[in-house]
């Protein structure tokens, strides 16, 4: 009697785990079916997924915003060693009491009220090899004042004056800006080149998602159909008394857990359906195609490191940070001493009218010249020097150590895509074998020659051959534009990868 109890009790359970799987299942189904209705697909291609992706991702906006950023930059830079044309006028009125010492020392107010106007055109340019700035005036100048015995207008002209403004044993900084602004602007491009492989790296990422979310679907389908037909045959093997009841509920469970399965596939697929259709900002379902179609090509370490060294960012990037360190040393030992010159030569005549003062000219010249050298200053600016010699040499080391690690991982990465052809091609024969393998053991099942367990480890095998099989041709096309990315290089087609940057930041 204790043994019929507990057998019934366990049966009991197994009714129950059963009853609950099988409302999930619907449950599951039901908000499938009701999120999945109406929905419209389109086929696409990994050729026209990357595509789409480069043109209208968000990541694609973001990288092609920097890079405007830093056209624009390069754009300032090339438009600041130009000559500038300046028009300026400023006028002024002026009608109040102002402070006045008397030849006897003392003080006293006076009325002033005049108008003065002043009128300027400047032609400035900055001399790069040297660091100054020349420029070109010319103006005019008058004032009427009033409030006196005989009011009067005078003009004061300043036909053509010539000034020159020229620091000396400074830093100069123009001549820094010739050779860093370029390799900024090169550095944005490759930058932005580069990105746009990552974004085909993101879209191949989330396409083959999809895929194989799809193929799990496609697995628990056809999971749940093999059950259904095992189950029944299990009906029939009880029905003749050749199978326990606990072996039938078994086989029941295994039909339940199966459906369960299919609905959570269903719902992982959705995720990735609708992470793909945000990337690419679409709004209709993709049904994935021609990624199988993976090209022939086998990449020697030399020639991707010669595109990498040629066509990167990250060896103008080293160049950059050397150059920046260069300046910073440079800088610091201008800052010892200071001297600047101001010049200007010209002409300029007063006059009661305007072409009285073009008359008679006489020479306006001014020469200045300001130094600055520190006589104690405890060391400070040999420290700040020693400092920045120092930094330039630790720059040096750490760039020597990442370009060791530049050429490691490229050399490992060619690697790695070299061996995938092969990896990819064991992966599709153990698919093959292992489909075969399962279908083989399904009909031996059916004549009673193994057991459940050795159909569920052939089941498993299959599904985890054919999700490896499509892992390996992600990892084909992740690894080939990897590749493609660091090199900047379009291998298929052998030429570099560009862009029309001119069309694109406009």
């Amino acid at each position: 009697m204790h043994y019929v109890m507990n057998k019934l009790a366990m049966e009991c359970r197994v009714i129950h785990r059963i009853i609950v799987m099988m409302v999930i299942m619907i449950l599951h189904s039901s908000l499938f079916t009701l999120h999945s209705f109406g929905q419209e697909k389109i086929s696409l291609s990994l050729d026209e997924c990357i595509t789409m992706a480069r043109r209208q991702s968000v990541d694609a906006a973001v990288a092609l915003g920097e890079l405007k950023s830093a056209y624009w930059q390069w754009r300032s830079y090339k438009a600041d060693l130009l000559p500038e044309v300046t028009f300026s006028v400023d006028g002024n009125y002026n009608k109040r009491y102002n402070n006045y010492q008397n030849s006897d020392g003392s003080m006293s107010y006076v009325r002033n009220d005049y108008l003065g106007m002043n009128g300027s055109l400047y032609v400035t340019q900055k001399i790069w090899p040297t660091g100054g700035t020349l420029s070109v005036e010319s103006s005019l100048d008058y004032i009427h004042q009033s409030g006196i015995s005989s009011p009067q207008g005078q003009f004061m002209s300043l036909p053509v004056a010539l000034r020159l403004y020229q620091p000396l044993f400074g830093i100069n900084r123009l001549k820094w800006d010739r050779k860093i602004e370029p390799l900024n602007y090169r550095e944005a491009q490759a930058n932005f080149l580069t990105q746009t492989e990552e974004v085909a790296m993101r879209a191949i990422s989330l396409f083959f998602d999809l895929i194989l979310a799809n193929e799990q679907v496609r697995i628990a389908e056809q999971n749940v159909q093999t059950n259904e037909k095992l189950y029944e045959v299990a009906q029939a093997k009880r029905s003749m008394g050749s199978l326990s009841q606990n072996d039938l509920l078994q086989r029941r469970l295994e039909l339940l857990t199966a459906r369960s399965g299919l609905t959570t596939c269903e719902s992982n697929r959705q995720a990735a359906q609708f992470a793909l259709r945000s990337f690419l900002d679409v709004d209709k379902d993709i049904e994935p195609e021609g990624y199988e179609d993976i090209p022939q090509l086998h990449l020697a370490y030399d020639e991707v490191l010669n595109h990498a060294l040629k066509n990167n960012a990250f060896i103008t990037s080293m160049q950059l940070r050397q150059l920046q360190a260069d300046y910073n040393v440079a800088s610091a030992k201008a800052n010892s001493r200071s001297v600047t010159l101001n010049a200007q030569l010209g002409y300029t005549g007063v006059g009661d009218k305007i072409g009285g003062a073009y008359r008679n000219l006489l020479s306006n010249e001014v020469v200045s010249v300001g130094f600055s050298v520190p006589l104690l200053d405890w060391g400070r600016r040999k420290g700040q020097r020693k400092m920045a010699e120092s930094n330039r040499q630790i720059t040096k080391e750490h760039i020597r150590q990442q370009t060791q690690e530049f050429h490691q991982n490229i050399f490992i990465l060619t690697e790695k895509f070299n061996n995938q052809a092969e990896q990819l091609r064991i992966a599709c024969e153990a698919d093959t074998i292992a489909r075969r393998r399962y279908h083989t053991n399904v009909e031996t099942f059916n004549i009673g020659n193994i057991s459940m367990l050795d159909l569920s480890e052939a089941q498993t095998a299959k599904d985890q051959a054919r999700q490896n099989r499509i892992s390996q041709l992600y990892n084909f096309w992740y690894y080939y534009y990897k590749v493609r990315s660091i090199a900047l290089w379009d291998f298929e087609k052998g030429c570099d990868i560009t862009a029309d940057i001119e069309k694109l930041v406009k």
